[in-house]
């Protein structure tokens, strides 16, 4: 009887069965992070994700749907032209009210 149990504490396929399980364990967890990635290429929802706030390397990802926009932070100063088409007011709620001119 004793030779009986030394043959079972041997057998190579309770190894192969072993990997099997650490790889579903694994496959699991690499699930769980990809539902929990705000863009998700899964949802709906619209999101903003920043990168590195206030640093000169800040990148900005917009997804709007199935759309993802990525802008990315420069050294240079903005410029533009227009006019100026109304004006903003914060009531004391802290709601913004647009008036157009």
């Amino acid at each position: 009887m004793r030779f009986l149990e030394d043959d079972e504490a041997d057998d190579p396929i309770l190894s192969v069965v072993n990997l099997v399980d650490l790889f579903l364990v694994i496959t699991a967890v690499l699930m769980v992070l990809i539902v929990r990635n705000p863009l998700n290429p899964f949802q709906s929802e619209n999101v903003m994700v920043v990168e590195n706030p206030g640093t000169e390397d800040m990148t900005i990802t917009i997804k709007d749907g199935e759309k993802l926009e990525r802008y990315t932070s420069t050294d240079r100063l903005g410029e533009g032209g227009g006019v100026k088409a109304g004006t903003t007011y914060r009531l004391p709620d802290g709601n913004l009210v647009y008036v157009p001119e």
